[in-house]
């Protein structure tokens, strides 16, 4: 972020000086705390606020728009491994909501020019116009290697680090207050004008998964995340979907008491991400909190239906335990290749399958968006 200064603040913040064109300016200097008391410093990118949030990874390459946009991650703060970001700007249609969900944003270097034909805006300015402050010029390899070893952590951004005591402690007295309605449509909407009528229970449902259904000559029902089971079945779906979504899936107390009805009501159900654990939930099964999560569109996932393994992208914090399903009545259909966690099951006499990753994939790849069209293909019977 560049800027004008006066003396007296120079001296007070001093800030990097760098020689742009022969004229000298300057980039504020921040810092991002840790719930831990470690301090990694950079340079101001962004708004220029302070924030409280949770410290994630993404192990894009690309993709940070979708990323940004993506309400899973409502909350938290996104540190992208790859070295460099922003390099082919901004193009707002790509967003996966109208929103920024990400409430910091940590990269390695800034990309100070970029290239797109279809461009609008700069990564910078984005942020700026969003309010979300950010910091470049930080060792995010050592801040991800730091986080793989000990865990997610919660952390702040910030000018003034002068009592490290006390922003530990407020960072330790932060938590995010029900993330799903955050995120979740307020009332019922309707998109698209298909054969199939399909109802959507949006926990924060990404755009390209209404996109991938609309697709298939489907009218999608967006119901509030609180809605009641009598409430959706009213429309008289074809069939039920249970979107992404961000935080704990326990937390989803009225969700959850809707899934267990909806699972009795013979209508083929397809849960994705969120709604993969929660339908988990409903039917007696436990989830955990991974130490670090999977975020990227690398994530390798064995299909035992097809013998074969995935690249599929993902975005989560938590698992199903295993030990906990009931094996006469669910099967695990895919299986992380990295860690072995549950990565889809389907549920024995019932139309229902769930998977832990995207099948939109968007940002990554489209190995299993045929995700989908097994989906439809469940309607018919």
């Amino acid at each position: 972020m560049y800027f004008s200064i006066h003396k007296e603040t120079y001296y007070r913040l001093k800030p990097k000086p760098i020689d742009k064109n022969n004229v000298i300016m300057f980039l504020m200097v921040g810092y991002l705390v840790l719930e831990n008391g470690q301090v990694f410093e950079g340079e101001r990118i962004g708004f220029n606020k302070d924030a409280i949030f949770e410290v994630v990874f993404n192990t894009s390459m690309s993709g940070y728009i979708e990323v940004l946009t993506d309400p899973s991650y409502v909350g938290q703060a996104v540190v992208f491994t790859y070295p460099l970001i922003g390099n082919y700007g901004v193009m707002k249609a790509d967003g996966e909501s109208n929103n920024v969900w990400v409430e910091g944003v940590f990269v390695n270097e800034l990309a100070n020019f970029s290239s797109n034909f279809r461009k609008e805006i700069s990564l910078n300015e984005f942020l700026v116009e969003n309010k979300i402050p950010g910091l470049q010029g930080i060792n995010t390899r050592m801040l991800t290697k730091l986080l793989r070893e000990s865990g997610v952590m919660k952390g702040k951004i910030t000018a003034d680090i002068s009592n490290i005591a006390k922003i530990v402690e407020e960072i330790k007295n932060y938590k995010p207050k029900d993330p799903v309605s955050l995120v979740s449509t307020k009332q019922v909407k309707q998109i698209g004008n298909g054969k199939y009528k399909i109802a959507l229970l949006d926990f924060g449902v990404k755009q390209n998964i209404v996109q991938s259904i609309i697709k298939h000559d489907a009218t999608v029902y967006l119901f509030p995340s609180t809605s009641l089971a009598k409430d959706m079945l009213a429309i008289k779906p074809d069939g039920i979907v249970l979107s992404n979504g961000p935080g704990d899936p326990k937390d989803n107390h009225i969700a959850i008491q809707t899934i267990k009805d909806l699972y009795n009501c013979n209508i083929p159900i397809l849960g994705i991400c969120l709604g993969h654990q929660l339908l988990a939930l409903a039917t007696g099964a436990d989830t955990k909190k991974l130490k670090y999560g999977h975020r990227g569109p690398n994530h390798p996932v064995k299909c035992y239906r097809h013998n074969r393994v995935y690249m599929t992208s993902q975005n989560h914090g938590y698992y199903i335990d295993e030990q906990t399903i009931d094996k006469d009545k669910v099967d695990i259909t895919y299986l992380n290749v990295n860690d072995k966690t549950i990565e889809g099951l389907s549920y024995k006499n019932k139309n229902i399958e769930t998977v832990q990753f995207h099948p939109e994939a968007c940002a990554g790849p489209h190995d299993t968006a045929f995700i989908f069209d097994e989906f439809f293909k469940l309607l018919g019977k």
